[in-house]
């Protein structure tokens, strides 16, 4: 059976000229992402390829999460239109922290609208520290360790330094799970209560430690310290 090609389609219903005249939202995530791919294969047009994606990751969040390489071998996609889409989520995550920045990071849900896209993008364990003003403020970010699949290492006087350096008021830690269940491991718990043991030393506040993982069986995508009473 022939396959539809998008420029064979009503003009209403094609995506690059719906969205012209009705806006993103009125798009569904297929017909957003055929934009982008913009040619498809033969016997499936943009939006069909755009639907197997999906259908292959399973969801938005988890196709964000691919490489370049991991994009570039499906079919109908390559190296060029695999930049694109990584460039798009890329984008993504940039707005989605550039609002985040300017509200006090005072709950695990202001910090995971910062860090959350991004970390939770990578296959690998790494470890960020949010430096904070007296009003809970972004001041910056400061990369810590980047760890393996299964671990991140660092020592206090790692974490605590870039909040020494730049004078800040506290300091949230972040980390991410890439297993994708946000639940803290003993190793966590035990780094957690001894930085916040240092902080006290230091008269540097540890405002959080939240670890980043993904939503999935209606879990939330973030474990938070001090929402459970272990860290201030």
């Amino acid at each position: 059976m022939a396959t539809t090609k998008i420029h064979e389609l009503p003009e209403q219903d094609r995506p690059r000229e719906k969205l012209a005249r009705l806006g993103a939202a009125a798009l569904t995530d297929s017909e957003l992402i055929a934009i982008l791919l913009r040619t498809g294969l033969p016997g499936a047009n943009a939006v069909d390829v755009a639907r197997q994606l999906l259908q292959r990751f399973g969801t938005l969040a988890v196709l964000a999460r691919c490489t370049v390489p991991e994009l570039s071998v499906i079919k109908g996609v390559g190296p060029a239109k695999a930049v694109q889409l990584a460039a798009a989520f890329g984008l993504a995550a940039r707005l989605a922290r550039e609002g985040a920045e300017k509200l006090p990071m005072s709950t695990p849900t202001q910090i995971y609208a910062l860090l959350g896209d991004e970390l939770r993008a990578l296959h690998h364990e790494t470890l960020r520290v949010i430096l904070l003003d007296t009003k809970l403020r972004l001041m910056r970010v400061e990369a810590i360790s980047i760890g393996t699949l299964s671990e991140t290492s660092a020592h206090p006087r790692e974490v605590f330094r870039p909040a020494i350096l730049h004078a800040a008021y506290g300091i949230v830690l972040v980390h991410n799970h890439p297993s994708g269940d946000p639940t803290p491991s003993d190793a966590d718990r035990r780094f957690t209560t001894r930085l916040n043991e240092v902080g006290k030393l230091l008269q540097i506040t540890l405002v959080d430690h939240v670890i980043i993982g993904s939503a999935e069986g209606g879990r939330a995508p973030w474990f938070s310290f001090r929402s459970v009473g272990l860290v201030g």
